[in-house]
């Protein structure tokens, strides 16, 4: 894991992110200029990257073990929504000035806890001081067995548009967190607030799509900018209904409350979980992976023939273009 070449930065490699590597052969113990990564024979390697940068992606305040957590899974999200199982990961860190070492170490605590959880190995990366804000970024690795990626492209008219788990629950939470609304309980603030902080990437899903989803991927920027993606890259367009939509506890609640709120639901991002495009027979398989992952699988819509759009249909009746309103960094 290269640096600056100064021995408090190597003390602090050694210390905390070595450890991360021990059981990465390839890794050499972060002791070399780069790393060795060998799938399994029948398998692609898979590759994403994504950054996350405080003020934008995670609240100034936010505890750093959480922040790493969440640098974790908004790529391991990525890769379940290929279809591929997370394998290893690179790190590059710009920490703010006057960072704490405590910090550091709680950071690398939570990267520790996702490495367990996922199965990932640390094989090597940069840290780097700026001043500006914190900011991370993660390479992550992942296999499939060939020819089985899941592409954005491949759904055909007539398929099936699906989603896991349910909508909206991060960027409620993120409102929650600024302050910006006050509307429910405190545990189910917390909740929502969770889902901002700590995604919860659908890897068994993902795994369990490949040979039945036709198109997919995970939905960081909101569903409307998401679904968008996969029909531009599938030259279709899609209608789902509002009324289909997953939905927690705590967000219908605070919907009732507040339907003002509804465009953070189809468009405010952070949800990390899948949208996919699947033939209409595939609705037992599906109804089967839920059951056998413990994750909600919901149809919302179908795909057709026409100019890339996301058709909404909402509760009223009306159908109308979402408007295409998801996160955008420029």
């Amino acid at each position: 894991m290269a640096g600056q070449g100064n021995t408090g930065e190597f003390e602090i490699i050694e210390r905390y992110f070595a450890p991360l590597a021990k059981r990465t052969e390839g890794a050499f113990g972060l002791k070399d200029d780069a790393a060795l990564f060998q799938p399994r024979p029948g398998y692609d390697l898979v590759m994403t990257k994504d950054a996350i940068v405080a003020g934008v992606h995670f609240l100034p305040a936010d505890p750093y073990d959480l922040v790493a957590q969440k640098l974790v899974r908004v790529n391991v999200s990525d890769l379940a929504a290929k279809g591929a199982e997370p394998k290893a990961y690179l790190l590059a860190l710009a920490w703010p000035e006057g960072v704490e070492e405590k910090d550091i170490a709680l950071f690398a605590a939570g990267l520790q806890k996702d490495q367990d959880i996922y199965g990932l190995e640390l094989l090597g990366g940069d840290t780097v001081k700026t001043p500006g804000p914190a900011t991370f970024s993660l390479t992550a690795i992942g296999t499939v067995p060939h020819g089985e990626f899941i592409r954005r492209s491949g759904a055909k008219a007539g398929d099936a548009v699906y989603v896991t788990g349910t909508l909206g629950d991060a960027a409620l939470g993120l409102k929650l967190a600024r302050g910006d609304i006050d509307l429910l309980s405190i545990s189910e603030r917390r909740a929502l607030i969770q889902r901002y902080r700590l995604p919860q990437p659908r890897v068994a899903v993902g795994a369990g799509l490949r040979g039945i989803a036709s198109a997919g991927l995970d939905i960081s920027d909101g569903l409307g900018a998401d679904l968008l993606h996969l029909c531009k890259a599938s030259g279709l367009r899609a209608r789902i209904s509002q009324s289909a939509l997953p939905l927690s506890a705590p967000a219908r609640q605070l919907l009732k409350k507040d339907e003002t709120l509804w465009p953070s639901v189809l468009n405010g991002g952070d949800d990390y979980e899948i949208v996919f495009a699947a033939p209409g027979e595939a609705g037992v398989k599906l109804e089967l992976l839920a059951g056998s992952t413990g994750v909600p699988i919901t149809r919302i819509g179908y795909l057709e023939a026409g100019e890339p759009a996301v058709l909404l249909e909402d509760m009223s009746g009306r159908t109308e273009p979402l408007a295409e309103s998801g996160y955008r960094h420029f």
